[in-house]
């Protein structure tokens, strides 16, 4: 029976299930079909770390940074280069520390 699965996987994932005697077809992906599976992968990633039940939360976290890493070596940045750039936007607007939840702005007449 074949099982169609269609998407990007970390890179041991074949040969992890053919050691348990299935066989496996894959394909390697051109830089932009690479680029569209990992941007993909990572609204997956981040479903499953919406829906995971706290004692999963951690795992499917590092699962994200694992995706954001590649997505930003896949963009020509360091991972240096994106933590800059994480910590300029932290300087200019904040980070999430304070817990704000914007309900809403009344616009002026």
């Amino acid at each position: 029976m074949r099982v169609a699965y269609n998407k990007l996987v970390r890179d041991r994932i074949p040969e992890i299930i053919e050691s348990d005697g299935r066989r496996v077809v894959t394909r390697l992906l051109d830089d932009q079909s690479y680029r569209s599976a990992l941007l993909a992968k990572l609204l997956e990633e981040a479903r499953e770390a919406s829906d995971a039940p706290k004692e999963f939360l951690p795992a499917e976290l590092a699962d994200l940074l694992e995706v954001v890493q590649a997505l930003a070596i896949a963009m020509g940045m360091t991972w240096d280069q994106l933590l800059t750039l994480a910590a300029d936007k932290r300087a200019q607007r904040g980070g999430f520390n304070h817990r704000i939840f914007l309900e809403y702005v009344e616009q002026g007449e």
